[in-house]
């Protein structure tokens, strides 16, 4: 049976006969339902005209994303652990030029997802490189296709690799993580934090936001916590969710600042 995927989110649901109703994620506030009502794909059909492209960011990073774009169109990365590589965040599509690519790198050791809007078709990714889906437990009730090679971690950090440390930051949902990177812009550290903290055009500055496509703002307390929970983390540069999204110098200070203004413009 094929395992559906909503054509807005690219989230992947359990195999079914026929598509589910309705996507859930899309539903809620946070996202939206299509233009065109609910469509869904499969995996087949979405690798017809579409590949992944490859960019290497540093030493040590690279990104993809599917082209032509797809739902969402966030990029993901690759990041370099002890041993193999650890896919951070996830694309809808698994196509050959992912798995050559990764499997020339020597492999994957883990996979870990900022939140729900990217779990796309992890699974699928887990199963081709038989590891592990690190998700926070605080978002349990998201995941559309469960799995045994899902790992649900709880608490405020997790160490997935030497120098690679799970950060839950919440916000634009309750286990929202980004990924700190200890080795990241030369030995500076580096923050790959999806859109939990999102890279905006004028790279000096991050936002936050509980629905971006919705334009609802986050609350003042959950920007604050957002700050605290990266407090102790030192990080020169950050890789936003979307391609050229990346904050280069300064991260830490970009942060910082947009917090201040954030509440500044939200005060009532």
């Amino acid at each position: 049976m094929p395992a559906f995927i909503c054509s807005t989110c690219g989230i992947q649901y359990a195999e079914s006969p026929e598509p589910p109703n309705a996507c859930r994620l899309c539903e809620d506030s946070r996202q939206y339902i299509g233009l065109e009502g609910q469509k869904w794909t499969t995996l087949d059909q979405l690798g017809c005209g579409r590949c992944n492209v490859f960019s290497q960011e540093e030493p040590g990073l690279s990104s993809f994303i599917t082209e032509p774009k797809f739902a969402i169109g966030q990029r993901a990365f690759l990041v370099q652990g002890v041993r193999h590589a650890v896919l951070w965040d996830c694309v809808s599509l698994l196509d050959d030029a992912a798995t050559e690519t990764i499997g020339d790198a020597g492999g994957l050791e883990a996979i870990a997802i900022s939140h729900p809007h990217y779990y796309a078709t992890c699974v699928e990714w887990s199963r081709t490189f038989d590891v592990p889906v690190y998700l926070h437990a605080a978002d349990r009730e998201w995941v559309t296709r469960p799995d045994p090679s899902i790992r649900f971690w709880d608490g405020d950090t997790h160490e997935l690799a030497r120098g690679l440390t799970l950060i839950r930051c919440g916000g634009h949902f309750p286990g929202g993580t980004v990924l700190h990177w200890t080795d990241g812009a030369e030995g500076r550290g580096a923050l790959l934090p999806g859109d939990i903290v999102q890279v905006v055009p004028d790279r000096r500055w991050v936002s936050f936001m509980y629905s971006y496509p919705n334009l609802i703002p986050l609350n003042a307390a959950s920007v604050r916590a957002i700050t605290a929970a990266l407090e102790p983390f030192r990080f020169e540069r950050i890789y936003g969710a979307f391609p050229g999204m990346t904050v280069r110098e300064d991260g830490m200070g970009a942060v910082a600042r947009s917090a201040e203004r954030y509440l500044r413009a939200i005060k009532d």
